[in-house]
């Protein structure tokens, strides 16, 4: 039977395929549908959860490879810089049950604060690494990166970009290979337990272990494919570049390479010697080119010709190669831009309107709410990593000159997700060392940016399960936080907000401000729409400030009056509450 499948949708039907019983991540996009295609269509065979964050993930992911369950465990590029330290060691520990972790890139920075390939994560921690070129690969590479695993004893990734996640293609499906379940296991301290003893002899193995793989994958097998053609032109490539390539230069002669670590340079060595130019087409970091180069094989053009930030597009390799597209299917120049913004109605829209009006220091985090940084809030004025909202705070707070001065002020924000996330050892961080900024957690229980996922605090698992629901007031007491310096507000209570923060700002320690409003999004808030009094509006544009794209200006005549979409307008009032003229009203 065949379907049409996102890379995503295909990666989570692969795992089901090849046996998984154990799936586990923290929602980041481009990887968030898997674990919930997962859970939705296979939660009968394979056991899915959600974790506070990757490392976490990671972890428990391992635990459940050592007691012999096949595993997939599933994060986007960033997600890996969190989940480094056990991922490291895993690959000296190695597997019980095969360990597939997917690393999902973002060139382009569609969704992420920065843009790595980690590719090089593979070669840094000697892992293997497979990665598809469309959903068919995806599914197909999940079977055999867990037939991988097992075989050498090692974690091994899956790597796609945001294009192989979203897209769809048309998928062979298979039956689900049922394995002999482990009912016990055997303790075994010398391969489990890092001590220094037990991990220095691993390393060579390791490094065995690789070559191996590198030998065994020196060849045309369906993972690596060689497609001969016009032998004047040898493109070599790997995930969806090969795809844009391949549109590119249909005539050429092509090296798929499927399993870009350990570099199969033997096969590529072969491939090269039936071309006349041997050119790497590869997405960010040279990193085929590079291990070409060191294994002595000479390569005509690399990032040469292409760059290595952002995505390629099969205009831009034609272009370079001398290939006939034209510019036809290339991206329209002078188009606007439409940015991203916070919903109509959401519940951050009302804290970043009266941080903006107290002129304080914001520093930001990862969530909707980064959003505040545009126009025409602009009141967020740093975002570095999960849970870097607090840290970078008590930083600034225990440096900045005047202190008595709101622009000397800081304040950190962060959502309950990403509080859960990396905050808390950020909070303990500024209790512990006397720290006096403010830190707001919007609560709004839900992961929101990544597209509405359940998290420590929305009171339900991934499986929709009831679980407890963690209280961030009760968190913050016992963390040390003064009770009397722990306050809730309501988000849409502008005035609350503005003297709750005024009041916290005065004092010499750590303050924790907690909005309580859920996602209108995803709880569906709404109430009865707001409309405009034109006979009362001045055009004055204050309520445009707050950024809500219900609001718009229009022309009557000669006069210009604030607007109100009501199929847009949720009726959080918010918008009413800035308005000096009381223009707007139920």
């Amino acid at each position: 039977m065949k379907q049409v499948l996102s890379g995503n949708e295909a990666i989570a039907r692969g795992a089901w395929e090849a046996g998984a019983t154990f799936a586990v991540a923290y929602p980041g996009t481009p990887s968030t549908e898997i674990l919930e295609n997962v859970a939705k269509h296979y939660g009968d065979d394979v056991y899915a959860q959600w974790s506070p964050n990757e490392k976490a993930a990671l972890e428990v992911g391992v635990g459940a490879s050592v007691a012999g369950a096949r595993t997939l465990v599933t994060m986007k590029h960033v997600g890996v810089n969190v989940a480094a330290d056990p991922l490291f060691t895993a690959a000296y520990t190695g597997v019980g049950g095969g360990l597939v972790i997917v690393t999902a890139d973002d060139p382009n920075l569609h969704s992420s604060q920065n843009e790595q390939d980690n590719r090089n994560y593979a070669k840094s921690s000697k892992i293997p690494m497979l990665e598809p070129t469309n959903s068919q690969e995806a599914k197909d590479f999940v079977r055999i990166a867990f037939e991988l695993s097992e075989k050498y004893d090692t974690p091994v990734f899956l790597r796609t970009t945001t294009r192989i996640s979203h897209s769809k293609s048309v998928v062979e499906l298979g039956e689900r290979t049922e394995l002999e379940k482990v009912t016990q296991f055997e303790r075994d301290s010398r391969k489990y337990t890092m001590l220094p003893a037990f991990a220095r002899p691993k390393h060579p193995i390791i490094e065995e272990k690789l070559k191996k793989i590198a030998a065994e994958y020196s060849v045309s097998n369906g993972v690596n494919t060689i497609e001969m053609g016009d032998t004047k032109l040898g493109i070599v490539s790997s995930g969806i570049a090969y795809q844009y390539a391949k549109e590119a230069m249909p005539g050429a002669s092509f090296l798929k390479i499927g399993l870009p670590y350990p570099t199969p340079v033997e096969l590529v060595r072969e491939f090269a010697g039936k071309v006349d130019e041997l050119v790497v087409v590869e997405e960010l970091d040279p990193f085929l080119e590079e291990a070409f180069i060191v294994a002595g094989i000479k390569v005509s053009h690399g990032k040469d010709f292409f760059p290595i930030c952002g995505e390629l597009s099969p205009v831009l390799i034609s272009s370079k190669l001398g290939g006939d597209m034209n510019k036809a299917g290339a991206p329209k120049e002078g188009l606007p831009v439409r940015p991203p913004v916070l919903c109509p109605g959401c519940s951050h829209r009302g804290v970043f309107t009266i941080l903006k009006k107290l002129k304080v220091f914001v520093t930001g985090d990862i969530g909707c709410y980064t959003l505040a940084a545009l126009p025409p809030l602009e009141a967020m004025h740093t975002c570095l990593c999960m849970g870097g909202s607090i840290t970078m705070a008590h930083g600034m707070s225990k440096v900045l000159p005047n202190p008595e001065r709101n622009q000397d002020k800081v304040v950190a924000v962060i959502g309950d997700s990403t509080f859960f996330h990396s905050g808390v050892t950020g909070l303990i961080d500024m209790i512990y060392n006397d720290g006096n900024a403010v830190v707001v957690i919007q609560d709004n229980r839900i992961t929101g940016m990544t597209g509405g996922q359940e998290n420590p605090g929305s009171g339900h698992t991934l499986n929709g399960m009831e679980s407890p629901e963690i209280d961030c007031v009760k968190l913050s007491v016992a963390l040390g936080v003064s009770p009397e310096n722990v306050r809730v507000v309501s988000a849409y209570n502008l005035k609350e907000i503005e003297e709750v923060m005024k009041e916290e700002l005065a004092k010499p320690s750590p303050s924790v401000v907690i909005t309580k409003d859920p996602c209108v999004l995803q709880y569906k808030v709404k109430d009865e729409p707001y409309k405009v009094d034109h006979e009362k509006c001045t055009g004055c544009k204050k309520c445009i400030g707050v950024g809500c794209i219900a609001l718009s200006m229009v022309n009557e005549g000669e006069e210009r009056f604030a607007e109100i979409d009501p199929n847009f307008c949720t009726g959080c009032s918010v918008c009413a509450q800035v308005c000096k003229f009381d223009a707007i009203v139920k």
